[in-house]
């Protein structure tokens, strides 16, 4: 079985890639098969631990490029994260735009349509302007992206359901919700911040919240979202259901009540090297996302949300060397 992850050198990329390599993977309702060749197309090179197996190769290019030999699933995780998509319009169509209709036609000439799994964005949702703020957002709310990466990411899901309508692909799209505590330094995501202001601390760093304290924001851990994005392989066609988007489920918290958690965890006074300076930039987007999320469509396929920050926060403060 062979199986493509682009984006498969950054964190989420990485921790899928060790799970499709350490043991059976089901796709699409069939029995688990252990993968025999693991293909990782990035612009950098996968972690030492990842290209050291036997079945991994790497693709150093453009996503416009061939992709080589025919896949059994792939999964498209690469894209120009929202804060840059936002600064730079051109990256960000180029590589969220251009690069999933590339990896779609790439699928398209299977002679056995693959599964195929695009992570796409809560910020396909926003606050219009016009219409004031979302409210809690459940399976059958419209989007209204505010920013181009929101933009960028619902137009990737309408094409995933279009080529799968079409039978060219087995597609399935999934809305993460921002990712924490991820590991590593700071990237150019506008929701960065909700990592650094508990990864810095931990690591003795200061780090910037540039947030109001009370600003409600919808979360999933690593384990959590890397579980979402496998189940959306693993089951059949009928029990996945509609072509729509499917949204993971979210934690609602606040930078406030984070780090109380950082605090509560750590230990008291971790969270004094975190400082309070809004950025307007940043809320402007960030605060334009839904914090609440009804979610019964994963919950049919068993997702469920993290239970507590605290949690995320031991998880995370476990793997630490």
């Amino acid at each position: 079985m062979r199986v493509i992850v682009t984006g498969g050198a950054g964190f989420l990329g990485t921790l899928l890639c060790r799970r499709l390599l350490a043991g059976p993977v089901g796709l699409g309702g069939a029995r688990p098969t252990e993968v025999s060749r693991l293909t990782v197309v990035d612009l950098v090179a996968p972690t030492d631990d990842v290209a050291a197996d036997p079945r991994t190769e790497h693709l150093d290019g453009e996503l416009s490029r061939t992709l080589g030999d025919e896949a059994d699933a792939v999964f498209h995780l690469a894209g120009v994260v929202s804060g840059a998509a936002e600064a730079d319009f051109d990256a960000g169509m180029h590589t969220n735009l251009d690069g999933t209709r590339a990896v779609l036609e790439y699928a398209r000439g299977h002679a056995v349509p693959p599964v195929l799994v695009f992570t796409s964005s809560l910020a396909v949702f926003g606050s219009d302007p016009a219409l004031g703020p979302v409210g809690t957002v459940d399976d059958d709310t419209l989007p209204r992206p505010q920013s181009s990466y929101g933009i960028q990411k619902f137009i990737g899901e309408q094409l995933v359901a279009d080529y799968t309508r079409k039978g060219f692909v087995r597609g399935r799209s999934v809305r993460l919700m921002t990712v924490s505590v991820r590991p590593g330094r700071p990237n150019a995501a506008a929701s960065s911040f909700l990592s650094g202001i508990i990864r810095e601390p931990l690591a003795g760093e200061r780090a910037v919240c540039p947030a109001p304290p009370d600003m409600p924001v919808a979360l999933s851990s690593p384990d959590r979202t890397l579980e979402g994005i496998l189940r959306a392989a693993e089951v059949d066609d009928a029990t996945w259901g509609s072509r729509t988007a499917m949204n993971l489920p979210a934690l609602t918290t606040s930078p406030r009540e984070m780090t109380a958690a950082l605090d509560r965890v750590a230990g008291p006074g971790t969270s004094d090297l975190v400082d309070w300076v809004e950025d307007p930039a940043v809320v402007a987007i960030v605060g334009s996302w839904p914090p609440r999320f009804e979610t019964p469509r994963a919950h049919a396929l068993g997702l469920h949300a993290d239970t507590s920050f605290d949690d995320v926060v031991r998880a995370y403060q476990a793997r630490l060397p």
